[in-house]
């Protein structure tokens, strides 16, 4: 997003209470995901006893939130990589394709008064 693309957002904050219910829902699903994830675990230990099988479910499920916190960070990190870099390869481009729009310029200028020098001199 370009400095442009923020001032055309309202300023009342209605974009920021938005994110912030998306990523209390998201955590959330994340939540149910990693509990989810834990008792089918746990279903496959019948040997453990009732308590051992809810602590191996709770340390499971921690570290599943854990690990799928820390792929959200790296995503979030390797977006704003790739954000820095397209804004400045649009920013080289821009700047590219300004330098040739004046090229452009200067060499019909040019060009009009060669011709009209030619013209004068006739």
């Amino acid at each position: 997003m370009t400095a442009r693309d923020d001032r055309s957002r309202p300023a009342d904050g209605t974009d920021l209470l938005i994110q912030e219910i998306e990523g209390h829902l998201l955590v959330e699903s994340a939540r149910a995901e990693s509990r989810a994830a834990a008792t089918r675990f746990g279903d496959r230990l019948d040997w453990l006893t009732r308590a051992q099988r809810e602590e191996v479910e709770r340390v499971y499920a921690d570290d599943h939130l854990a690990l799928t916190r820390t792929t959200w960070r790296h995503t979030a990190r390797r977006c704003q990589e790739l954000r820095a870099e397209y804004e400045a390869r649009y920013r080289e481009l821009r700047r590219r394709t300004l330098a040739g729009g004046l090229l452009a310029v200067a060499c019909a200028l040019g060009s009009a008064l060669a011709l009209a020098a030619v013209v004068a001199g006739v």
